[in-house]
């Protein structure tokens, strides 16, 4: 008992030395890209903005914040056209309307804004960024907490990315979303290694095409 006990506790160590080890790697090659302030912030032609979870027809707390982050982004015309991606994978649920809606009400042009219907989690948003969307470089737009994941993927996935922390004030369960990016970057590390495909890619949108935007969609 006692040598299973012990093979146990090497495989313990040795997996939490490797999540540890990655998180590391992933933190400290992208923190110098992410940025906190509009001054002197680097101009791009696209801004992502991912999605963060909605309340019936508004957004979550964390998804305003990205919202209003890539809002006053395009405002001071640090980025260009903004691409949402998201999950509206269920009718009762449709993170892209929502986001779609608070841009549109928020005086963003809907010819500047490109929709990603299949977002559904960071590494297929930039896979599709790459190979849907022609994207090579642009601002990706999040909580701190999520940028360093993102902006690596991105990296290695081609698209010279940048961040642009939209910290704003306190969040509910921050403290758990932030233990819980351990194990998301450490995952991140193999997709981009294996260079997983998504599940749904789809024709190219040409983001210095026409906007995918459906004024049919309800405001």
């Amino acid at each position: 008992m006692k040598k299973y006990f012990k093979i146990l506790l090497c495989l313990v160590i040795i997996g939490l030395v490797a999540v540890l080890s990655v998180n590391y790697y992933v933190t400290s090659s992208t923190k110098k890209y992410i940025n906190y302030s509009l001054k002197k912030f680097p101009k791009n032609d696209v801004g992502i903005i991912f999605g963060a979870g909605i309340n019936g027809d508004q957004p979550s707390k964390y998804l305003k914040d990205r919202l209003d982050a890539g809002i006053s982004l395009y405002k001071a015309k640090r980025i260009n056209k903004i691409l949402l991606s998201g999950d509206n994978g269920r009718d009762e649920y449709d993170e892209l309307t929502v986001m779609k809606n608070y841009c549109f009400r928020n005086g963003v042009d809907t010819t500047k804004i490109f929709v990603d219907y299949a977002g559904f989690d960071t590494y297929s948003t930039m896979y599709r960024a790459k190979h849907i969307f022609k994207i090579k470089k642009a601002t990706l737009i999040s909580q701190e907490y999520h940028l360093n994941r993102a902006i690596y993927i991105g990296q290695k996935l081609g698209i010279k990315s940048v961040g642009y922390s939209a910290n704003n004030g306190e969040y509910h369960g921050y403290k758990y979303v932030c233990f819980r990016e351990y194990l998301s970057r450490f995952k991140s590390f193999f997709d981009v290694l294996r260079n997983r495909e998504p599940r749904f890619l789809g024709n190219p949108i040409d983001i210095n095409g026409a906007s995918n935007y459906s004024k049919e969609d309800k405001r």
